[in-house]
């Protein structure tokens, strides 16, 4: 019967991330990226993210890029704890604007260079009925009352939550040409992470068939009854909750970047971002769970990551590229959850351009994602799951100065479980299963000097 934790298990689903990357990283930072994602050895503007040491490749003068998505994503869960009312649960997180945006200033041997985009988090969750985990408490109800003299065949409660989280990354660099083989980079990000909660925990109704207690046999509060029948301790445990909460964070990572070019057809981009230490500060509102003191600091670390790719022109027209990323999540500090974690989450990644025009490119991308968690890692919550992404796309040079990036992908991720262990009723199953739709839209100005 206990529930008073629920709601604190809730409030860690809303920093994961929401579309492409490590389990909290998103690496989905531009138009580009989702209509060929392999960028990793990026000339463009977008190498202020993906290969910031490229970023020497570009010609004199000033170039901005303003990107936009808008991110579709359907979650499932699926529960075979048999006294719940329903198995399955159905939820998904919708967002329309998860932006980002570049600027480089580029003089001879010398890049310097700005980016700014959602780093974590970005979207907002609303669970309007819940999920196993909120529930199962509850669905004992019928059987322990039953067990109490008191035959009761169904319960009912309102279950609600809706989270919200924003981690924007505000980045610079200042990238240099050592020879004409060889560029490095050095940067730093400045991290502001935001995590809002709105939830509550009401209405906890049982249906007990007993004239001496409810001669209507209708749906009554489980407070009231476990008061009416001495159960003080059960009619506490079963009142209303509330939490409204904010947790605020700020966190610095240092990146550090090389860029080999040995050939026209040929180059390599490397990058590496250190941990970002992150701690979490409750600024709480109303808390009627216990769980979030005011003031109350936690760990939200961001992994250290190191990414690498290799574009190569096969001919003039059309170029092929690869790219990898490695999340060090087991060097993270969650609080002790990153103990769940086997090995480092990795990605594959392989993408294609071609010159069907003077004015238009077309690409392609194939990516797949391999998490490293252990089973003990996945809650209905928070789950991280392998998966398997494809993007497509294409950029009209409207102009000398000015290029447009359209594109869309689709990520299918590999179903996960878990098995629970229920005193008294058994072991089964619940699984995770979810599924990303996103479109892009992009817009490049250079200004040459």
């Amino acid at each position: 019967m206990k529930k008073t934790n629920l709601l604190t298990l809730a409030c860690v689903m809303v920093s994961q991330v929401v579309f492409a990357g490590g389990i909290l990283t998103n690496a989905n930072q531009s138009a580009q990226y989702v209509r060929m994602l392999s960028r990793n050895a990026s000339l463009d503007i977008d190498a202020v993210y993906y290969n910031p040491a490229g970023l020497v490749r570009l010609e004199n003068g000033y170039h901005f890029s303003l990107n936009n998505q808008s991110i579709f994503q359907n979650r499932t869960i699926e529960n075979l704890y048999p006294l719940l009312n329903e198995s399955t649960y159905e939820g998904g997180l919708t967002v329309p604007v998860f932006p980002s945006a570049f600027a480089v200033y580029k003089k001879d041997r010398l890049a310097l260079s700005f980016g700014f985009g959602v780093n974590a988090g970005g979207g907002t969750a609303e669970y309007k009925t819940g999920l196993p985990s909120f529930e199962i408490p509850f669905s004992a109800l019928p059987s322990l009352i039953t067990g109490l003299g008191v035959p009761t065949p169904n319960y009912a409660a309102d279950l609600y939550f809706k989270g919200s989280s924003v981690f924007l990354g505000f980045q610079a660099n200042a990238s240099y040409e050592i020879s004409e083989v060889i560029s490095a980079s050095v940067g730093f990000r400045y991290l502001d992470a935001v995590n809002k909660y709105d939830g509550h925990i009401r209405d906890i109704l049982i249906n007990p068939q007993h004239p001496q207690v409810n001669p209507l046999g209708g749906f009554i509060p489980a407070p009231d009854f476990f008061t009416a029948i001495g159960q003080n301790n059960y009619a506490a445990l079963t009142s209303d909750k509330e939490v409204e909460v904010k947790q605020k964070g700020t966190g610095y990572t240092p990146i550090l970047g090389l860029n080999i070019k040995p050939g026209d057809r040929l180059n390599i981009g490397m990058k590496y971002e250190f941990r970002t230490k992150l701690e979490m500060t409750n600024e709480t509102e109303v808390d009627g769970t216990g769980e979030f003191p005011d003031g109350d600091k936690f760990r939200n670390d961001i992994p250290a990551i190191l990414m690498a790719g290799i574009d190569y022109k096969l001919f003039d027209n059309f170029h092929v590229s690869c790219s990898f990323n490695n999340y060090f999540d087991k060097g993270a500090n969650w609080d002790g959850k990153e103990n769940e974690v086997k090995e480092n989450l990795y990605e594959l990644m392989l993408g294609m351009e071609y010159q069907l025009s003077d004015i238009t490119k077309i690409s392609a991308g194939f990516m797949h994602s391999e998490t490293g968690v252990g089973r003990g890692y996945q809650t209905d919550i928070s789950y991280s799951l392998s998966s398997n992404s494809v993007g497509f796309g294409m950029q009209f040079k409207v102009n000398d100065r000015f290029d447009l990036d359209l594109g869309g992908l689709y990520t299918a991720y590999q179903d996960g479980y878990k098995e629970i262990s229920y005193p008294g009723i058994g072991t089964f199953k619940e699984m995770y299963d979810k599924t990303n739709l996103a479109f892009t839209i992009g817009v490049s100005y250079h200004l040459y000097k």
